[in-house]
């Protein structure tokens, strides 16, 4: 008998063990970059010179999002808006501006109707501090949600845009594997939810010399003169433009005109060098998120942590003739987004249709968290399990930082339609692009610009295009629609 009873608790034992292994509850990285489209990484743009391993190899190992989207901002400061909607889940017309700013900037912010006062209480740390996770953060500091920002149980933020490992992305790095080496000598077994950003590759794009030299880049200075051509530089964006064919709509705006090493020029040699400084950036991140890994696979975490990697915007740099965020064009308004952990197919890509604003809800699905009254976003989860190619059909994006109304987009399906309202109704413009036939956005100035390039008949602006009527205006009303939906202040020229 003494052998059966033996034999049961070693069964009994297993059974537990088993069971709490089942049951044991998945860490989070979320890793969030500053100013990066999707479209300098491979696994979105295979002609591209940017070398990223570590997340190349993240992409392989999880899933890629092909239509991840920021949802627009009301400030110059795109990251302002989106890191709002980042940490609370809501739309862009129903989140609270900085404090500083009196009045705020987004018309909304003071309607209690349409931006909870108390809606610190219910973004991402404080859901997750409540489900017992351990919660950490580093990143820059400012342009963000200060209020959701402090209730991070440890919070290490600082602006490290330099090319040292003390002034640049090793600095956050260095963080995060204090954090993780601490939890390991208290032996720690609490879940974690790591929020691990970056200052960069934001300018001033200082990367380190041996990468800055990988990249045929410098860190100029004088703005009387151009910085050297260099044979290892990349190669101009497929849809670079010398200039845009009319006014942005935000009169000084500062990434549009005061970008040390930039400023107002577009030429080849400008934009050539300030894309090598970008991927010199974009690179040494690569490598801080190696590090992470590394330790988190010495820990044997890693197979039970979800690793997120977006940013909190594109950046145009060069294409269509635009520096900056603060556009509604493909590589401004998407976002690059890659996610690995339990359950996710090795890679798999999938259409997805999210938005930034769908990071809270996505992560309580994963977690087991219920999500709040206040959210406003829908889950990624069916997506990233590959029940669903997307999780919605329309996506609206708002830029209102400059003269109003601003840019408004829409798109669904292949199509998408953008419309200019800017610069005190002098600059009134409508867009209208096939994705499928168009992804890069080629309008009627790239043909002079690129002119070895053989265009396709619907790689251009169709907005004017009599045999496209109907598909406009099926865009122009969904637009009115969304606008309407998500209490956008403001009405277009033509509404």
């Amino acid at each position: 008998m003494s052998l059966v009873f033996k034999i049961l608790n070693l069964t009994l034992v297993y059974v537990i063990f088993s069971q709490n292994l089942s049951a044991k509850r998945p860490n989070f990285l979320f890793i969030i970059a500053d100013d990066q489209a999707p479209f300098d990484f491979k696994f979105y743009n295979t002609k591209t010179a940017l070398d990223a391993p570590v997340l190349e190899k993240l992409a392989a190992e999880g899933m890629v999002i092909d239509g991840a989207y920021q949802m627009g901002s009301w400030v110059g400061g795109v990251c302002t808006a989106s890191r709002h909607m980042v940490m609370s889940g809501r739309t862009v017309w129903h989140i609270p501006d900085r404090p500083f700013r009196k009045p705020p900037v987004n018309p909304n912010a003071l309607n209690p109707k349409l931006v909870p006062p108390d809606l610190a209480k219910f973004t991402i740390p404080a859901l997750f501090n409540d489900a017992g996770y351990d919660t950490m953060r580093t990143c820059k500091r400012g342009n963000s949600y200060d209020a959701a920002n402090e209730l991070f149980t440890v919070v290490h933020d600082a602006t490290k845009r330099g090319g040292t490992a003390e002034s640049g992305s090793a600095w956050h790095a260095e963080r995060v594997l204090d954090y993780l080496d601490d939890r390991q000598k208290r032996r720690d077994e609490d879940p974690f939810l790591i929020y691990y950003g970056f200052s960069h590759p934001h300018d001033v794009r200082d990367g380190t010399p041996e990468l800055l030299e990988k990249y045929g880049a410098v860190n100029h200075r004088d703005k009387k003169t151009l910085p050297p051509l260099n044979p290892r530089q990349p190669m101009l964006p497929v849809n670079y433009l010398p200039e845009h064919p009319f006014h942005h709509g935000h009169p000084g705006l500062r990434d549009e005109v005061k970008v040390s090493g930039v400023w107002e020029r577009r030429d080849e040699r400008t934009i050539r060098n300030e894309i090598g400084r970008q991927f010199a950036c974009s690179e040494y991140i690569d490598i801080q998120i190696g590090r992470v890994l590394n330790k988190l696979r010495d820990m044997g975490e890693l197979e039970n942590t979800y690793i997120f990697y977006t940013a909190d915007h594109g950046m145009a740099i060069g294409r269509h003739g635009l520096q900056g965020k603060q556009n509604l064009y493909e590589h401004t308004w998407r976002v690059p987004f890659v996610v690995r952990g339990p359950g996710i197919q090795p890679g798999s890509r999938s259409q997805g249709n999210i938005y930034l604003l769908d990071t809270l809800a996505t992560l309580c699905d994963l977690a087991g968290i219920d999500t709040p009254r206040t959210n406003e976003g829908l889950s990624a989860k069916p997506v990233l399990f590959g029940k669903k190619s997307q999780v919605r059909d329309t996506l609206y994006g708002a830029y209102s930082g400059g003269t109003k109304p601003g840019i408004r987009a829409v798109r669904k399906g292949d199509w998408k339609l953008v419309k200019w309202d800017v610069m005190e109704g002098t600059v009134r413009k409508t867009q209208l692009f096939n994705l499928r036939d168009n992804p890069h956005e080629f309008i009627q100035e790239h043909r002079a610009v690129h002119v070895g390039r053989k265009f396709r008949p619907l790689e251009t602006n169709l907005a004017e295009d009599s045999k496209f009527a109907d598909k406009r205006k099926e865009l122009e009303d969904l637009l009115k629609a969304e606008m309407d939906r998500l209490n956008d202040p403001f009405s277009l020229w033509d509404q």
